[in-house]
């Protein structure tokens, strides 16, 4: 019984918001007994769990755990599978933050998915009713404050066909009655509502569209024709320019070949003269060499009747020498021999030196007509 006591004390108190959504209406409960509540532990949000253990006016009754907080508040947050409190780094695009700058993130501490005793609150919504009513939840009826705002939904919540004017089924609101003036509603602007000046709108944008895509094609051509033209200029002018040059260097080769044949014909005259004074130079050596042939053969001539000359005197002279040293009497048979050795000898030398006189003479005979016809 202590045991129990001390429990109850540790427990405290846990409240449950019962939410009828078929009313529009809910309810805190408070519950004292965690008997009663127990029936929710080690349940993951948006289980279902059957609510009789609450009390005997819950019979019947299957709620689905949608949320709740713990005892210092952290609320709990699905998807963190822990029977605790945790600190996770949250951003935009998670629940339990609201970031104040863009791209903020921060750390921040968050309960579990899993309930436990130490939440404070349970939120929980009726899935199925039971056979009682429950006093202040089921027994009333809370109108929708505010109507749906978008035609479709409109439609949907009316249950109307497409020719029905959306307009005419607006959820108003009442404003309150003021003294002396009439009574004023409020309803909302229908979004996405289909209206004569909405088509035209739209059939002004796609005439827009359209023309756009028109004029981009005619600019396109446009472009494509003046880029075509102007590249034809460009290799016209181009094609003149290759030509011209062309010409020019076939009028320079051509005007260089000419300056070259005049320059020829002018040196002719000048060659031919060259050429002739170079013939008579040529023909005056040939003469020259012609007149002194015969004077050098002459000279060779007497040179070489000379040296005979001298060598038959040297071998006279030798043998008389001889016999006058000895004194004997065999001294004139030497002189014969010698004699007749010189008789024998001089014919052949006098002969060679009358051959070259005599070709010296037919030299000389055959240059005087050449002298004489120039």
């Amino acid at each position: 019984l202590s045991f129990c006591i001390a429990a109850s004390l540790l427990f405290g108190t846990m409240k449950i918001n019962i939410a009828n959504p078929a009313t529009g209406a809910q309810k805190l409960y408070d519950f004292d007994d965690e008997r009663k509540v127990r029936v929710f532990f080690d349940k993951r949000m948006a289980s279902e769990v059957e609510l009789d253990s609450l009390g005997e006016e819950f019979k019947g009754y299957v709620g689905r755990i949608t949320g709740g907080n713990d005892k210092q508040g952290f609320p709990m947050m699905q998807g963190v599978l822990v029977n605790g409190r945790v600190r996770l780094l949250l951003d935009e695009r998670h629940k339990c933050y609201r970031p104040r700058r863009k791209g903020e993130r921060r750390r921040k501490s968050v309960r579990g998915c899993i309930v436990g005793p130490d939440m404070s609150v349970i939120s929980v919504v009726i899935v199925k009713k039971g056979d009682a009513e429950l006093p202040g939840l089921t027994d009333r009826e809370l109108p929708q404050r505010l109507g749906p705002k978008r035609a479709s939904k409109i439609r949907k919540l009316f249950n109307l066909e497409k020719e029905d004017d959306v307009r005419k089924y607006v959820v108003r609101r009442v404003l309150p009655k003021k003294e002396g003036k009439k009574q004023r509603t409020k309803a909302p602007k229908i979004q996405r509502l289909v209206t004569p000046r909405v088509l035209q709108h739209k059939r002004r944008l796609r005439a827009l569209k359209i023309r756009h895509a028109q004029k981009t094609r005619e600019d396109q051509a446009a472009y494509a024709k003046l880029l075509a033209q102007r590249r034809q200029e460009a290799k016209s002018k181009r094609s003149a320019l290759i030509s011209a040059k062309r010409s020019e260097r076939a009028s320079t080769k051509s005007g260089k070949e000419s300056n070259k044949a005049d320059a020829a014909d002018a040196a002719a005259p000048a060659k031919k003269a060259d050429a002739g004074k170079k013939a008579a130079a040529a023909g005056k050596n040939k003469k020259a060499d012609a007149a002194a042939k015969p004077a050098k053969t002459a000279a060779t001539g007497k040179k070489t009747v000379a040296a005979a000359k001298k060598a038959e005197t040297a071998k006279a002279t030798k043998p008389a020498s001889k016999i006058g040293k000895t004194g004997g009497s065999s001294s004139p048979a030497p002189k014969k021999k010698a004699d007749a050795a010189g008789s024998e000898k001089k014919p052949a030398k006098v002969v060679a030196g009358k051959k070259a006189d005599a070709a010296g003479k037919k030299k000389k005979v055959t240059v005087k007509p050449a002298a004489t016809k120039k």
